[in-house]
């Protein structure tokens, strides 16, 4: 199993200037410590159930851009970029500027999009169904990968189109970066995943849950004609850990705050043990989003010390 890091908060001190700062101190230290993936959360403002609204929120793609060029080995995606915030055509040219940049080291992250309030605020379409936002979704990825890997691309969907458009240079990574879909929706979204991407991201969930999506993943894999083995699995969470009761109860009071701690909370061996039943169930690369848990860096080194030997 392979871990990663997902930065979901930009608070890592008391100087918005500084997040940019911040954000590459933690993308450097989890290269050299083990992580082999590091995305950002990419959003205009903060999601609910992460922090307020109004909390500083760097823009996600500008960040990779930067770490692509302070960084030399770890993975760097988004988590996710919804469908609707950007033209898939300018899409596939920012991806592939960043893949540049990162001398080959990208995962586009792509999800159909959720935050309702956010379209409103910065002036985007937001379709109610989400059968609609999935389909552009997939419309949005197949004409990135024809971009991607096209001399000229000409493209007719329901939703974009492009005409005769030129994309060079290429991407590094051949023939493509790899795409990631996240979600877990089992009648469309999965469906998607073994239609058209390399990994899936499934939030959260215990797990029975993610044993069940991974078998409806494999119904679908199977109609679309698709080797099951071929799907990266991948799985976030939330994750705060301590090494021992006394140290995990004084934690939970220190960072509640007036609000619940989401995800795993417990002591190293408990996580060490649940995280060795996900990979039984499928999981390939945990991804650890400890923003949401105040930025504890001590669940971050506890992982490196103490749970990551134990999948290496």
């Amino acid at each position: 199993m392979n871990f990663g890091i997902h930065n979901s908060s930009w608070l890592d001190g008391p100087d918005p200037a500084e997040a940019f700062e911040a954000v590459k101190a933690k993308a450097q230290w989890a290269e050299d410590h083990g992580f082999v993936w590091f995305s950002v959360l990419d959003h205009m403002i903060q999601i609910p159930r992460v922090g307020p609204p109004d909390e500083p929120f760097l823009e996600g793609w500008t960040v990779l851009a930067g770490l692509a060029a302070v960084t030399s080995r770890i993975r760097l995606a988004t988590l996710a970029t919804a469908v609707g915030y950007r033209n898939p055509a300018h899409l596939a040219k920012i991806a592939a500027s960043v893949d540049l940049i990162s001398r080959g080291r990208l995962t586009l992250g792509i999800g159909a999009g959720f935050f309702e309030d956010e379209y409103k605020q910065y002036g985007w379409e937001f379709p109610p169904r989400p059968a609609t936002r999935i389909q552009q979704m997939e419309e949005a990825v197949q004409l990135i990968l024809k971009m991607w890997t096209e001399p000229r691309t000409t493209f007719h969907g329901r939703y974009f189109h492009v005409e005769d458009a030129i994309l060079e240079p290429k991407p590094v990574q051949k023939p493509r970066p790899p795409v990631m879909i996240a979600g877990s929706g089992e009648q469309l979204t999965l469906r998607a995943v073994a239609r058209l991407a390399d990994a899936c991201n499934i939030v959260g969930g215990d797990i029975a849950e993610f044993r069940h999506k991974m078998e409806v993943l494999r119904g679908h894999c199977d109609a679309a004609g698709r080797d099951y083995d071929t799907v990266e699995k991948t799985h976030i969470q939330h994750w705060l850990l301590a090494r021992d009761d006394a140290a995990v109860a004084a934690k939970r009071e220190r960072l509640a705050a007036g609000r619940p701690l989401l995800g795993f909370v417990g002591t190293v061996s408990e996580a060490t043990d649940l995280i060795g039943q996900y990979q039984d169930a499928g999981v390939e690369l945990l991804i650890n989003s400890n923003s949401d848990q105040r930025n504890d860096a001590e669940t971050s080194e506890l992982f490196v010390s103490d749970v990551m030997p134990h999948f290496a």
